[in-house]
């Protein structure tokens, strides 16, 4: 029985698998080709990359991932009470037996859960409050989970525990599943990924003046600021959920002008005129009250590139002479050195603004206590992203995250429109603070030459207790590398393998025994940027 079981087990997943693959080349028959044909090469890394964001577009995507749904972690916790709080409405019954299955005391809420409902709960036991929806329902275990995630969660001083989650349809299907990342403060402003997946620790007196319709998401709120520590992720998926909240589409950053410091820009740059030209005018419409341009020119031999630089305007822009071999951290050091602004901000001569207010935004979080480097949002020349924050151990390095989505589309729920904490962003546009860079030591000359020195920065900086930010409200247009070239020759690929094997040392993003990024999930694909889920494979 057991052959057969096993037999039935691959025959099912393999079957599955073709249908993924069916939709994934009826949806982008030209993109499945080609990956297929990096297969075939034996170019498995970049065969990955490609098939991971075509296959987890399928329908079948996750229900082929839950074939294999990894097993919920064993252990046992310190006994604690735990007392769902169930919403009214349809299902309230369903919810309740999934509660009480996994060992928690259920109690049936109403319009106000400061009244009788807050007088059946026995406040000496410390008891954790689950706020659930009528209808929703706990994953089979994790009972026992949020139990032995409690007791370290009280030691780090949290009050919220949360899980991932999923939907579930009337006949029990599922879709739709939310890995979540690790606390993310500046994305739950946004987005309410906890109220309805987690639980929180509550007093009686917390309670006092929650009702309506959202007393679970003022609960969570009145326990997260409570919570001297952050919140605890528990990376697997505990709830089956009729429904979730949507992202608030988040209004415009309250800048006060006149709170803001001088910031330099300094731009590398060689020849290429039709692009600094563009970036410089660009700069001249921005409305900044005070910052300066340092152009760092590597060389340029084109007449028509030294007659533009000499007839620059010297109350604003300085050109600093630097003819050797082209260093990206090299030029943007010897330019910090000569900085006068608070900030810095790193901008590539190829940035096209498409707004007068992106410094503005971005220098005001880069002013927030706890905040490094800001990163913006970044588009191709046809409109879809190219930069929405670095995402860690993709592909054994680092990848933008979200590249190539159209910014209307839903994306990852609508992660890449959420300001949000990540772990780098891109020097193509980059403030920050001038101390807080040059206490890091600037960018890596020596192993980051050209290439992921801006995403070794960054880290260095969250080291320090200096948070990478990226910033959706400001808006640019990258036409990337167009000035310097891809590195496709043989120097140049070289090179670009010698920084990624510094990157992966220093920083272990080959390490798929690693949690990976934060920000990040491990059931997320380590082949793409898009967010994908997981497909059989991508670990190996």
């Amino acid at each position: 029985m057991t052959g057969n079981r096993k037999s039935w087990s691959l025959w099912r997943n393999s079957g599955l698998l073709l249908r993924v693959h069916i939709d994934a080349a009826r949806l982008a028959p030209r993109a499945w080709l080609q990956a297929a044909w990096w297969r075939l090469l034996g170019k498995k890394v970049r065969a990955r990359a490609r098939f991971a964001p075509l296959l987890s577009a399928s329908r079948y995507a996750y229900q082929l991932w839950l074939l294999d749904e990894p097993p919920l972690p064993q252990g046992k916790g310190n006994a604690c009470t735990v007392v769902a709080l169930v919403s009214p409405g349809a299902g309230a019954e369903e919810t309740m037996r999934s509660a009480l299955a996994e060992g928690f005391i259920a109690l049936h809420v109403q319009a106000e859960v400061s009244g009788a409902c807050a007088t059946q709960i026995d406040w000496s036991d410390d008891p954790w409050i689950m706020p659930l929806a009528a209808g929703d329902l706990l994953a089979r275990g994790s009972g026992e989970v949020y139990r032995a995630f409690a007791a370290s969660a009280r030691k780090a001083g949290s009050r919220v525990v949360y899980a991932d989650d999923d939907l579930i349809d009337s006949k029990g299907g599922r879709s739709n599943p939310h890995f979540k990342p690790r606390w993310n403060e500046e994305l739950h402003r946004h987005f309410d990924f906890l109220t309805g997946a987690c639980m929180v620790r509550l007093e009686a007196a917390d309670l006092v003046g929650a009702g309506g319709e959202d007393w679970p998401s003022q609960l969570v709120a009145r326990a997260v600021a409570a919570g001297q520590g952050d919140p605890v992720r528990i990376p697997h998926i505990l709830h089956h959920r009729r429904s979730r909240p949507k992202p608030r589409r988040p209004l415009d950053v309250p800048v006060s002008r006149g709170d803001l410091p001088r910031v330099s820009v300094i731009v590398p740059t060689r020849n290429r005129l039709e692009l600094l030209r563009t970036c410089i005018d660009g700069l001249e419409q921005t409305d900044y009250p005070d910052f300066e341009v340092i152009v760092v020119d590597n060389g340029s031999d084109d007449p028509a590139v030294l007659s533009y630089l000499a007839r620059l305007d010297p109350s604003r822009y300085r050109v600093l002479r630097d003819s050797g071999p082209f260093n990206f951290s090299r030029l943007n050091n010897n330019a910090a050195q000569i900085a006068t602004g608070e900030l810095l901000c790193l901008l590539n001569n190829d940035i096209e603004m498409i707004g007068a207010d992106w410094l503005a935004i971005m220098a005001w979080q880069a002013l927030r206590k706890g905040v490094g480097a800001v990163g913006a949002m970044l588009l191709y020349p046809d409109g879809r992203l190219q930069h929405a924050g670095v995402v860690m151990n993709i592909c054994g390095g680092a990848a933008h995250a979200h590249r190539l989505l159209w910014p209307g589309e839903a994306g990852y729920f609508h992660r890449h429109a959420l300001p949000q904490f990540v772990s780098a962003v891109t020097a193509a546009c980059l403030v920050v603070r001038r101390s807080s860079f040059e206490a890091v030591g600037g960018l890596d000359e020596q192993a980051f030459a050209v290439a992921f020195n801006d995403v070794d920065l960054c880290m260095r900086l969250n080291q320090r207790g200096w948070q990478s930010f990226y910033e959706p409200r400001a808006i640019l247009v990258h036409h990337e590398s167009i000035s310097r070239g891809f590195d496709r020759d043989p120097v140049g690929a070289a090179r670009l393998a010698g920084e990624l094997a510094a990157l992966q040392l220093r920083w272990r993003t080959n390490d798929l025994e690693s949690e990976g990024d934060p920000y990040h999930h491990p059931h997320l694909s380590r082949y793409s940027e898009r967010f994908a889920v997981q497909m059989p494979g991508d670990v190996r």
